[in-house]
């Protein structure tokens, strides 16, 4: 076995990801979005008996000038079908030859869903799984509609009935930006975090074609804008990144109806898998409930691991 570290070149790594449906912290245009924000990011090939069987992709931090910490969300990747005991055996080494300066820590939070799953037996968990909902697009809208529950379809019927108007916006940075300066009076207000909301403009330019980085609905009710979703798309993939409502568009129920015309929109340009972008019951009950009614598969990740 051994890793080649930042060779690999973007096509192949994008045929992969996308292949593989792909978490967005694993797609290429992730890492080269943050590395013009002046984050370190580094990017691992397993070659075990001639072939590439993993992909991954660690973003990296030093905090306080002294220790390093790299971050591998979602991955590896798994290319070819790889056994428990050789899966261990890439951790330790992707660990030991992660090319960032030392004192530094390697972390990994992969796709494994049970915490005690062979491949993980050499790490130790150090943070408790993530949870999100994820959305299967390859269903009919008739099947996506019958899995809602029947509050939140509720809501979607009203909704349909309310006189809004859904709006697709452009990739033009002057067409969403206002949606950005929402998203940072809501974190402010709030109290919660994220990627840096510089994060965005970066990822959507990141392929010249910007329909395959983005989508941005937008509701409007008597042409006042009331609410908005922005969608950030990696191969077949998408992640729900950011959404704001005004009292109107609450009252209106506009987040179940741009949800769902989201999913169309979605599936008509190959995303097959919609994540909604993290549950938490306890801080964010109410975003959490309506995630989880919108009949998505809620889905408890292994946690982190060092």
């Amino acid at each position: 076995m051994h890793i080649l570290w930042n060779q690999i070149d973007y096509q192949q790594w994008d045929k992969a990801h996308a292949a593989l449906g792909g978490a967005m912290q694993q797609d290429w245009a992730y890492g080269t979005s943050l590395k013009a924000l002046g984050i370190e990011c580094h990017r691992a090939e397993v070659i075990l008996n001639g072939e590439t069987v993993a992909l991954a992709q660690f973003i990296c931090r030093r905090y306080g000038f002294l220790v390093g910490i790299a971050l591998c969300t979602r991955g590896p990747l798994w290319l070819k079908p790889v056994s428990a005991d050789d899966q261990a055996r890439i951790y330790r080494e992707l660990k030991r030859s992660l090319p960032m300066s030392r004192p530094r820590f390697a972390l990994f939070s992969p796709n494994a869903i049970d915490p005690r799953d062979p491949s993980l037996k050499k790490l130790t968990r150090v943070m408790t799984g993530y949870s999100t909902v994820l959305i299967d697009l390859t269903q009919t809208s008739e099947q996506l509609r019958a899995a809602m529950e029947g509050r939140w379809r509720n809501r979607l019927v009203a909704a349909e009935r309310s006189g809004l108007n859904i709006v697709r916006t452009g990739a033009n940075p002057g067409q969403y930006r206002w949606l950005l300066e929402e998203e940072r009076a809501q974190r402010a207000s709030k109290s919660f975090y994220g990627l840096p909301l510089e994060f965005v403009e970066s990822y959507i330019n990141s392929r010249a074609q910007t329909t395959k980085t983005m989508l941005i609905l937008r509701a409007e009710l008597k042409k006042d804008r009331v609410a908005a979703m922005l969608f950030l798309i990696h191969g077949s993939a998408a992640t729900y990144h950011v959404g704001w409502s005004n009292e109107a568009g609450r009252d209106t129920n506009a987040h179940n109806l741009l949800l769902w015309r989201a999913f169309d929109e979605l599936r008509e340009r190959g995303v097959r898998t919609l994540d909604l972008g993290g549950i938490n019951t306890r801080q964010l009950a109410g975003i959490s409930r309506f995630k989880i009614g919108s009949g998505g598969k809620v889905v408890t990740y292994a946690g982190t691991f060092v």
